[in-house]
């Protein structure tokens, strides 16, 4: 009689187990996931500051007489174009990372050369507007790389957890087995100019 029951108990208890380790999993995936979203969510936002603080910015440097109109016009396309690549939050594959993150090197890049063409204008370094924006730039190109550092984070935890044993197993069942790419200096960026306001 024993053997009889044992034979029923110990399948349904293996049920049990398995049923309780996928929903333990299903619902741990979806809070790291939802994590790496609103992550990437808060980079996107900080992108856009820097994109409002670079309109200020821009505005202020226009007002400089003889200011290189080419610099002006190559960071107002820059700008533009970052702008217009934005995240679908329910794709987000490597390629529009990649694509974000190509828009917005591309107006780093810009930046970087409008900045250095200021160096040319001491009085136009002086005046409060520009100092403003400069201040606010640096506060913002800060929040940019910690928010990122935070991405990575989430993306790091949420790839850990499905590939991990037996979890790789319940990721590919449950259809979370796309692993998210982290964002990653440009090529070259280590070799970036210093940018001195003083």
């Amino acid at each position: 009689m024993k053997t009889k029951h044992l034979f029923w108990i110990v399948p349904l208890a293996i049920i049990v187990i398995l049923f309780f380790s996928l929903f333990s999993f299903n619902n741990s995936a979806v809070r790291k996931l939802e994590a790496v979203k609103t992550s990437l969510s808060n980079v996107e936002s900080s992108y856009q500051r820097r994109a409002d603080v670079i309109t200020g910015l821009v505005n202020t440097v226009k007002g400089a007489a003889n200011f290189e109109k080419e610099v002006l016009t190559e960071v107002v396309e820059a700008r533009a174009k970052a702008g217009q690549t934005n995240f679908n939050l329910n794709d987000l594959s490597a390629n529009s990372i990649n694509q974000f993150a190509d828009a917005q090197q591309a107006l780093s890049g810009a930046l970087s050369r409008l900045l250095v063409t200021v160096e040319r204008y001491p009085e136009l370094k002086a005046t409060q507007n520009f100092l403003e924006f400069q201040s606010q730039l640096e506060g913002t190109e800060n929040r940019i790389n910690v928010e990122r550092n935070r991405y990575n984070q989430a993306v790091n935890t949420y790839n850990t957890h499905i590939k991990v044993f037996p979890n790789a197993i319940y990721a590919d069942w449950l259809g979370f087995s796309e692993e998210f790419q982290r964002f990653q200096s440009s090529e070259g960026s280590q070799d970036a100019p210093e940018i001195s306001f003083d």
